[in-house]
């Protein structure tokens, strides 16, 4: 696996599971697959030298970003080397006007969009557009990051021209008018078979995924299907192999409209390693070594993720003495550790809280509970208070 981050680590513990010995490309010793897998390379995703020693007699070289040059990957598949998802496939998860072109050719819903070359290509696409503006790098950006939604054409290009000033390819688009974000996380394999998790509500905040509900309360069972149909319809179309996860606007039309992709195991799926029969972690190890996929059903009426992101000053409170509290308040919560060092908004690891049996995605009151208990139990790893202001010492 190319890239030694949480979403490596995680890969890890599925394929001790299954037998399975995963090598990963990680920069430093100190990344997060580094500290738990016994086959490290250390080097760069972009040094061809490095992603040959990785690959080095495996069956399989997969990745966890989407970073990797496509150039670099065509030569190692000319040089014999299995690469899932291949290049082919994974440009659409690296570049948004690619994605976007292919996405609209295949006549799936996307937001209407134009390529910016210079800043005037802004005021060209504002006067054809009643919305508002969103521009985007074409690569590289993740977390929110590349991405402005702008208060006015002026901001727009504004944002557009330093993008190109620095050399920065970019795109712009309509903001979408949705009620919410939706993720349609989906498997395919070599063999062509593929899988699907219940449909997910993922929450943003400040462009970083804060908590995912799954499946996505009071979701329409025709809104649902369809998202589902449109993610295993891609992963066939774009010829994917492994994880897809594709996250969607859900209009305040009641539609459908497509935001990015990821051919990866993804943030919206962390919920399936306690939630779900098959985790998108094992499913992802079956998918590229051409295994028969998992069962996706999930375990419990709701599961909700909550991410713990760093705090802004980190307590003094040791991350140990703050997992004994937890547990002893919260005995139900699955706590996930990537690791990481603590700093303000860092991805530092997750909790998935289950909703006790007989429960149901539709009841706003039951959903509220689980998410609650998920939110605390993860703010509280993150800072060491308590929301609600409960103490053990009361």
């Amino acid at each position: 696996m190319i890239g030694g981050g949480q979403l490596a680590r995680m890969t890890q513990q599925a394929a001790i599971a299954l037998g399975q010995t995963l090598r990963v490309l990680a920069v430093t010793p100190q990344d997060p697959a580094a500290q738990v897998t016994p086959d490290v390379v250390i080097g760069s995703h972009d040094d061809l030298d490095a992603l040959r020693r990785a690959a080095e007699g495996a069956d399989v070289l997969t990745f966890d970003h989407e970073h990797v040059p496509t150039e670099m990957l065509e030569k190692l598949i000319a040089e014999g080397v299995n690469v899932a998802p291949p290049p082919s496939a994974l440009i659409h998860a690296q570049d948004k006007l690619v994605m976007r072109r292919r996405l609209k050719a295949l006549g799936a819903p996307v937001p209407r969009f134009a390529e910016v070359t210079s800043a005037s290509d802004v005021d060209d696409f504002a006067a054809g557009s009643h919305a508002g503006l969103v521009v985007k790098a074409v690569r590289g950006g993740y977390d929110g990051r590349g991405v402005t939604l702008a208060r006015d054409t002026d901001h727009a290009r504004e944002v557009a021209a330093e993008y190109l000033a620095a050399g920065v390819e970019v795109l712009v688009e309509e903001k979408v008018a949705m009620r919410r974000e939706l993720a349609a996380l989906v498997a395919r394999s070599p063999f062509g078979q593929g899988a699907a998790w219940p449909v997910v509500e993922t929450v943003q905040r400040d462009g970083i995924c804060v908590e995912a509900f799954a499946p996505a309360p009071d979701l329409d069972d025709d809104i649902a299907g369809a998202a589902a149909g449109l993610a295993l319809r891609l992963a066939d179309e774009l010829g994917v192999v492994g994880v897809l996860a594709v996250e969607l606007f859900e209009t305040v039309d009641g539609g459908l409209m497509v935001n990015e992709l990821a051919m990866r195991p993804h943030n919206s799926g962390h919920w399936t390693i306690d939630g779900a029969r098959t985790s998108q972690f094992e499913q992802h190890l079956r998918a590229v070594l051409d295994y028969p996929l998992g069962d996706t059903a999930p375990i419990a009426p709701v599961t909700v993720m909550a991410n713990v992101l760093g705090a802004q000053e980190t307590p003094k409170m040791s991350m140990d003495e703050r997992l004994h509290h937890l547990f002893g308040r919260m005995p139900e919560a699955k706590v996930h550790l990537y690791g990481k060092g603590e700093r303000p908004g860092r991805k530092i690891g997750h909790v998935n809280v289950l909703g006790a049996p007989g429960g149901s995605p539709d009841d706003a009151d039951y959903v509220a509970e689980v998410r609650a208990r998920a939110v605390r139990a993860a703010h509280w790893l993150s800072h060491a208070e308590w929301t609600d202001g409960w103490s053990s010492h009361d």
